[in-house]
């Protein structure tokens, strides 16, 4: 049976790209057959930039047979979230708002990756403005009648189904993660301000996090180390050394002391989650790692503060669209803004002020841990036609609060978060947990997801998705 070059690992793409066996033009010809092979069925682009992936894999052709090989992202396809600014493309945040925007300079991380050789493929749909984590407009690979989760869903179904293996997405409130976990693929939640979003449409700016989606756990560290960095167009960002992710992530996780919650991401969670959750801890118990039982501090001001920071600020942020163009929001966007505007300002004091102590508690609880473990979302891929989730207690809870309440606590501590496909449910849907880090310890993270990979026949599963014609 023929292995097409979409289905290869980064690892083993890049390296036949080195030694020059194969070309980009062929890897990126590869990626562009299977998006039009799934993109009917799960509709993950916004826009398919086929000229432009051309041009560039033909100039990264020419450069590496020149001699000019910049590393395991050269020629490599990618996917970006259409909240990131490219040059001479349309980034629409997938909204009516920007239907006519076409930035003339990149994002620092569109820009950090082209230098490092990648090939943009296109565009990929976000819940409009990345306020809400189910991307109505995008179907998920493993079953196109669900959600793909959100806001990043569109990258979430794109590494999902195989057409590239490194898409870019955001994370205000677990917008990364939740589509990783859903469509089953990695997804890293930096710390706050491990990398630049600069150039990037803003959700909530205390709150907005830049990062990969990609297929397995090293294309993960490969991705986030060629984004890092300083830069003064972002004043979160932190001034540190160059990040080496892949150096000891072979290492092993005996001895690592990892957190078991009690409360919290056990609550309202379907049981097969639970139960993947609860059989992910004892594989690293056996691997070596000590487990060890925490409660989640103020974990009843976790989601108050979350949302009142972010209400606020997206709302401010947007403004100035709603007193011009309010009609170019959708119905779900703009009543979301609308109740921002009514918040008081002594609420968001507040939200700031919560947000200390609780980052204060988090630093006191990582005193007798490593990392932290837990569900990534309380359960499988929503349907489309009905996102909720009915809990036993007689609770409707919709995806976009299900999904949120997981993943928020990473996103209010701004500590480093990656998600790791961990299972497949009865009914063949992804299954993941996250691993919660100290502050800028990516590289542990890291370490102890790809020891669960490596343990397991899970991570860099391509969707089947049903395709437009036999090939």
């Amino acid at each position: 049976m023929t292995v097409e070059l979409y289905e290869l690992p980064l690892a083993e793409v890049s390296e036949k790209i080195r030694t020059r066996e194969i070309s980009p033009v062929e890897v990126v010809n590869s990626a562009l057959v299977r998006l039009k092979e799934v993109e009917p069925a799960i509709t993950a682009f916004v826009t398919v930039t086929e000229e432009i992936a051309r041009a560039q894999a033909a100039k990264a052709e020419s450069e590496i047979g020149a001699g000019d090989y910049r590393g395991p992202l050269h020629g490599i396809p990618l996917g970006v979230k259409d909240l990131y600014d490219t040059a001479g493309v349309p980034t629409t945040s997938s909204s009516k708002q920007r239907a006519d925007n076409v930035p003339s300079t990149d994002s620092a991380s569109v820009a950090r990756l082209h230098e490092a050789g990648m090939v943009l493929i296109g565009k990929t749909e976000t819940h409009e403005f990345a306020y809400g984590a189910t991307t109505p407009t995008t179907g998920n690979p493993w079953d196109p009648d669900r959600v793909p989760g959100g806001s990043s869903g569109g990258s979430g179904a794109a590494v999902g189904a195989g057409v590239v293996h490194v898409a870019l997405g955001s994370d205000t409130g677990g917008s990364i993660r939740i589509p990783a976990g859903v469509c089953g693929t990695v997804g890293l939640k930096p710390t706050y301000g491990r990398a630049s979003r600069a150039g990037v449409a803003s959700l909530s700016w205390s709150l907005d996090h830049v990062g990969p989606l990609t297929r397995n756990v090293t294309d993960a560290g490969i991705a986030m180390a060629a984004m890092s960095g300083y830069d003064r167009r972002d004043p979160a960002t932190v001034d540190l050394p160059a990040p080496d992710f892949l150096t000891g992530i072979d290492a092993g996780v005996a001895g690592k002391k990892i957190g078991i919650p009690t409360n919290y991401f056990t609550y309202h969670v379907e049981p097969e989650t639970l139960d993947v959750a609860k059989r992910t801890a004892l594989l690293l118990e056996g691997l070596g790692a000590q487990l060890v039982e925490v409660e989640i501090p103020l974990a009843e001001y976790l989601l108050p503060t979350e949302w009142g920071l972010l209400s606020a600020e997206a709302s401010a942020y947007h403004m100035g669209a709603m007193r011009e163009s309010p009609e170019l929001f959708t119905d779900e966007v703009r009543t979301l803004i609308e109740a921002g505007e009514a918040q008081l300002a002594t609420d968001y004091i507040n939200a700031l002020r919560l947000r200390t102590r609780i980052q204060e508690a988090w630093r006191d609880m990582y005193d007798g841990i490593d990392v932290l473990l837990a569900p990534t979302v309380p359960g499988v891929a929503a349907l489309r036609e009905d996102p909720h989730f009915r809990w036993d207690d007689g609770v409707v809870e919709g995806a976009t609060s299900a999904y949120s309440r997981m993943c928020a606590p990473a996103n209010v501590t701004g500590l480093p978060a990656l998600q790791v496909p961990a299972a497949f449910s009865a009914a063949g849907l992804p299954i993941g947990v996250q691993i919660i880090g100290k502050p800028f310890c990516e590289a542990e993270i890291l370490q102890v997801g790809y020891a669960l990979e490596q343990a397991t026949e899970v991570v860099g599963r391509i969707a089947p998705v049903p395709i437009a014609g036999a090939r």
